[in-house]
C-alpha cells in the first residue's frame, strides 16, 4: 500500500531536522562528536531516533552531505543569479555578498562541509556522495563563467572554485579566522579574477 503523503513529509522533516543537528555537531565538536546519541540529544529528539533515520554512521554522514548541499544551494543561490549578458556588475555583487554571508550567517554551514570533506578523503563510499553533491555547484558555477564569456569555463570554474574555498578556509578555520572581509574587499577580488578570466571584457 502506497504510503500516505503526510506520513512520507513527516519522515522527509525528521530526516532534515537529523541531518540539521548532525551538521551543528560537526561544526561545533568535530567528526569524533558525531555520534547517533548526540544527534538525538541535539535534535531534542527520544533516544533512537536518528538510528531509525540513518542506522549505521555511514547512512547518517551519507544523510549530512545531502542536507549540507541542499542548505549551501539555497545560500549560494547560483540560479537566481543576474543575467550575466547583461554585465557582470549585479553578478559580481551577488557572488561577493554569497560568500560574505557563507562566512557570517553560514559560517556553521561552512565548518561542517571542512569536516565532511576531510572525512571523505578516508572513506571512498562517502566521498561519491560528497563529490556528487559538490557536481551540482561545479555545474552552475562553469554555466556563469560561460555565460559571462569565458573562453575556458572548465578551468575557469576550478579557479574560482579554489579561490573561494581558500577564503572561506582561511576566515572560518585558517589564520585570519579572527577576521572577516567585508564585501567590497571580496567584490574586488573576484572583479579582478573575472577580469583575468575574460580579458578586455573586463568586469569593471
Amino acid at each position: 500500500m502506497p504510503e500516505r503523503p503526510t506520513t512520507t513529509a513527516a519522515r522527509a522533516a525528521r530526516a532534515d531536522l537529523v541531518a540539521d543537528a548532525a551538521l551543528a555537531l560537526l561544526a561545533e565538536r568535530g567528526m569524533r562528536g558525531l555520534t547517533h546519541r548526540a544527534v538525538d540529544e541535539a535534535a531534542g529528539l527520544p533516544q533512537g531516533s536518528t538510528s531509525n533515520v540513518a542506522r549505521t554512521r555511514q547512512a547518517l554522514l551519507e544523510l549530512a552531505v545531502r542536507r549540507l548541499a541542499d542548505r549551501e544551494e539555497r545560500v549560494l543561490a547560483l540560479q537566481q543569479l543576474p543575467d550575466p549578458r547583461e554585465g557582470a556588475d549585479a553578478v559580481l555583487d551577488a557572488l561577493a555578498l554569497t560568500a560574505h554571508r557563507a562566512l557570517t550567517h553560514n559560517r556553521e554551514l561552512t565548518l561542517a562541509r571542512y569536516e565532511l570533506a576531510l572525512e571523505a578523503t578516508r572513506r571512498p563510499e562517502l566521498r561519491a556522495h560528497f563529490d556528487a553533491a559538490g557536481a551540482r555547484f561545479r555545474a552552475q558555477l562553469t554555466a556563469l563563467v560561460t555565460a559571462l564569456g569565458s573562453p575556458s569555463p572548465d578551468r575557469h570554474a576550478l579557479t574560482l572554485i579554489a579561490w573561494a574555498d581558500g577564503l572561506l578556509f582561511s576566515c572560518v578555520a585558517g589564520s585570519y579566522h579572527a577576521e572577516i572581509p567585508p564585501v567590497p574587499d571580496i567584490r574586488a577580488d573576484l572583479r579582478e579574477i573575472i577580469a583575468g578570466m575574460l580579458g578586455t571584457r573586463s568586469a569593471e
